[in-house]
């Protein structure tokens, strides 16, 4: 499991589009967002300023594009290619499968990660202390790897050519419910009750709740948990289930 965990570190790092999109796609973002908003003018309840709040949360997008966009994709063409029918021969378990490819997607989502946080800070002025840095940067870095599983899981779901669309609806929806491209309190009621449900808006509170200086909210915790239990066992359970058929 070690080597091929290291091959797909290598892959995932060498592969500049989704690199691109994944560590630069989120920084323009947060500018065009957040770029002529005021670094001191409150947003709503929450006690963070515009480019605050949008730096969790581009910060939390480029994380899910990395891992998410680029796991599916990947994983399908591998099915296509006979990549799984090589992999039968060998004792590797469904979970460690699993298990390479959320380490391999998480590789990614750390610089994706860390260029937001440098953008707001040299161009917006986000000013945080050292241990939020820190907090957030591993909170956002941990979460990500419950949609790395989800791209595990669709990649074994879809077919080569089906696999693109239905990442993609899954992608903007879990973007747009979830809170990161503009705050959930501009959604209507009913909506709101929706997005609380969603895992994206449980991701995005972790960091909000380290920049608003509290522990994040067991709850959101909880929530991802239960997210990435059925995640990874549904991606374990169709990679066992694709191997069989092969």
């Amino acid at each position: 499991m070690n080597s091929l965990i290291k091959l797909e570190l290598t892959r995932a790092l060498r592969n500049r589009r989704s690199m691109f999109f994944s560590v630069l796609y989120p920084s323009l973002l947060f500018l065009l967002i957040a770029g002529n908003a005021s670094s001191t003018e409150k947003l709503g309840d929450t006690g963070l300023t515009l480019p605050t709040y949008m730096m969790v949360s581009m910060a939390s997008f480029g994380a899910l594009t990395a891992v998410l966009m680029g796991n599916s994709e990947r994983i399908a063409k591998e099915r296509e290619g006979g990549w799984v029918r090589q992999l039968r021969l060998t004792p590797l378990p469904g979970r460690g499968y699993v298990f390479a490819k959320t380490a391999g997607a998480a590789a990614v989502s750390l610089p994706s990660i860390v260029i937001v946080f440098l953008v707001a800070a040299t161009v917006k002025g986000v000013r945080l202390d050292a241990w939020q840095w820190l907090a957030l940067t591993g909170a956002i870095w941990a979460g990500s790897l419950v949609f790395a599983a989800l791209g595990v899981a669709i990649g074994y779901l879809a077919t080569g050519d089906a696999v693109r669309p239905i990442t993609m609806i899954v992608y903007f929806g879990l973007s747009m419910l979830g809170g990161l491209w503009m705050p959930t309190t501009t959604f209507p009621e009913w909506l709101q009750e929706i997005a609380k449900w969603v895992p994206t808006h449980a991701y995005a509170a972790l960091g909000q709740a380290v920049e608003q200086s509290r522990a994040p909210h067991a709850g959101d915790v909880a929530l991802l948990a239960v997210y990435f239990a059925l995640f990874a066992g549904g991606a374990a359970w169709l990679y066992r289930k694709d191997t069989r058929k092969a």
